[in-house]
């Protein structure tokens, strides 16, 4: 008897493997189509490095349940305006059904919100700026004043709630992903604002939340899976100091969502007073209003929304800097000093493949990048970090709401879509 079991558990056991391996799979297939449509299975094939029995079967699948559209290139170059002579049978592409689903974006900063719809290749149908004033919203009011603005954008689009997929929240700030809740966040002028709940009940659709500065390192995996996969950080310098980061290829939350908050990483204690309300955080040596308040002889207990710059302003900072101003270039020295610091310790804990550089601040990499180096060298040996690549990045508005969207996306691929049964009930 005992044998007997034993080899019902191994079935069993063998069974699920090969599932996952199947879901797993189709997972690979589809994130593979929305970087690369409209593609043949040859070029899917070697994209995924599946074998072509299994892209055969997959797609078909996929075609069956409205995921997938097969055309031939001929009807491609039509569609596009072209007027090539093709000799011979056309070749089949495979592209993703665009209204298969749709999915929302929302980003907000201090009393602005961004909302971007997105289908299920990826686009964007459409973006909305809108001022709303957060700070002055209270935790019950602004959920509601939310949801409105995503109805209204919802239905200018033509489409009804039921057909968003998905919702998901970049947040500034600290955030409790398991909670829904936006700890403490400048955009607020209180703390534990709830969302994640709120926003269901109002509008009956799976919500999720995130850090903002993670949906960054979400956006450069899936444009580049490769370069950026396995270990590596993001560091967003700007109005405050963020970080993003994978770890063993997934993106790291944290128990509660607060992972890697890198810019509230004490520097200095009882040092500059910081935007969170503390004393001595990295950010308060190396986030725009540390820059201005420094180069501008502030005191370090000025409050830092009193301290808050222009980009003509910290434009301005960085030219005298560069020109050879001594005080405005220690201050620029000071801030690759905390980077550096901080840096290494990460490097230490982690041993990142990479570390990535991005926000507006980091036009000033030439001016703080030397002292940064001496700092991480000072701070870590030698064997623990020659192999970390540090490199900067043209900063984008777009790539916390791209990693949002490319989040959502890859979370309907692996647990809605991952499987016939489900895509077939949810495109029901």
């Amino acid at each position: 008897m005992i044998g007997t079991m034993s080899g019902v558990r191994r079935g069993l056991a063998g069974r699920a493997d090969s599932d996952n391996v199947r879901r797993q799979n189709r997972s690979l297939v589809l994130s593979a189509l929305r970087r690369r449509s409209p593609i043949a299975r040859v070029e899917l094939g070697a994209e995924t490095h599946l074998s072509p029995a299994t892209i055969t079967a997959i797609t078909a699948d996929l075609i069956a349940e409205g995921l997938v559209v097969a055309r031939d290139d001929d009807s491609l170059d039509a569609d596009a305006g072209g007027d090539r002579i093709r000799r011979g049978r056309p070749r089949v592409l495979l592209e993703l059904s665009a209204q298969a689903a749709h999915v929302l974006a929302v980003k907000f900063s201090y009393n602005q919100v961004v909302l971007q719809l997105a289908d299920f290749s990826g686009k964007t149908v459409v973006r909305h700026e809108a001022a709303l004033p957060t700070f002055g919203e209270t935790r019950d009011s602004f959920p509601k004043k939310l949801a409105g603005a995503i109805r209204d954008l919802v239905s200018d689009c033509g489409l009804t709630l039921d057909q968003i997929a998905e919702i998901a929240i970049g947040a500034q700030g600290f955030v409790d992903t398991k909670a829904g809740s936006v700890m403490w966040s400048p955009a607020f002028g209180e703390a534990d604002v709830r969302l994640v709940e709120p926003l269901m009940a109002e509008l009956g659709r799976p919500c999720t939340l995130s850090n903002d500065a993670n949906m960054i390192a979400q956006a450069l995996h899936e444009a580049d899976p490769v370069l950026y996969g396995d270990t590596f950080a993001v560091v967003f310098i700007d109005y405050g100091v963020g970080m993003g980061l994978f770890v063993g290829g997934e993106l790291h939350h944290g128990a509660a969502g607060s992972a890697a908050e890198f810019g509230h990483m004490n520097h200095k204690p009882h040092g500059p007073l910081c935007r969170c309300g503390r004393r001595g955080c990295l950010e308060a040596f190396a986030a725009d209003y540390a820059i201005y308040r420094d180069a501008k002889g502030l005191s370090p207990d000025t409050v830092p929304t009193d301290a808050h710059p222009t980009q003509g302003e910290l434009i301005a900072l960085e030219a005298a800097a560069h020109a050879g101003d001594a005080r405005i270039r220690a201050v620029y020295e000071q801030v690759g000093t905390a980077l550096g610091y901080g840096l290494a310790r990460l490097m230490a804990l982690i041993n990142p493949s990479r570390i990535v550089f991005t926000g507006k601040s980091t036009r000033a990499y030439p001016l703080f990048a030397p002292a940064m180096m001496a700092a991480i060298e000072d701070g870590l040996v030698e064997d623990l970090r020659r192999h970390t690549v540090i490199e900067t990045l043209p900063w984008q508005d777009d790539m916390i709401m791209s990693g949002l969207i490319s989040y959502m996306l890859s979370r309907l691929d692996r647990d809605v879509f991952s499987t016939p049964q489900q895509a077939r009930a949810f495109r029901g």
